[in-house]
């Protein structure tokens, strides 16, 4: 995990970790991706959190459609309505999230790695040079794909996400 610039130069790099910052940030879960099929700590998950959807997206110019318009949304700063949940399978990549100072933070993820980013926060993702990465998507439910670019402070998600932060300092 390292902090990063908010612009565009160097997106597919990582970056320098901040002092003191653990190796392995919360929310993250290494799973034993080879064997995501049949994997019953992945089951587990799944129930314990009650995510009854899923899909496989693979990231790279040869299997996304508009995979340069794509790549740009992604790393368009946003957030969305309910948890995303990540599971990488093949590949790297990078998701940025803001922290209290609302600094960028950059959690390198590879395969084996799943993230549960909370409704409300801002955030954005990158591949990194090796441009490509296959990752499950799970939901609660239906899928909903909106995201909603900064600034988006008025929707409740937002406002209780703040809060959380406010009693976490």
């Amino acid at each position: 995990m390292a902090t990063c610039p908010p612009g565009p130069a160097g997106a597919r790099f990582p970056r320098r970790p901040r002092p003191g910052t653990p190796p392995t940030p919360p929310g993250t879960r290494p799973l034993d991706a080879d064997k995501y099929e049949n994997d019953p700590e992945l089951e587990k998950i799944r129930r314990e959190r009650n995510y009854s959807w899923m899909d496989i997206i693979t990231i790279c110019k040869d299997k996304l459609p508009n995979y340069e318009e794509k790549i740009k949304v992604f790393y368009q700063e946003h957030l969305h309505l309910d948890e995303e949940i990540r599971y990488i399978l093949e590949g790297s990549g990078y998701f940025d999230v803001r922290d209290r100072e609302d600094q960028w933070i950059r959690i390198s993820m590879e395969k084996g790695d799943m993230i549960t980013l909370p409704a409300g926060i801002y955030h954005r993702f990158t591949l990194d040079e090796k441009n490509y990465v296959k990752a499950m998507r799970l939901f609660v439910g239906e899928p909903v794909w909106t995201a909603y670019n900064r600034p988006a402070d008025h929707f409740p998600a937002r406002e209780q996400y703040v809060r959380f932060l406010a009693q976490t300092a």
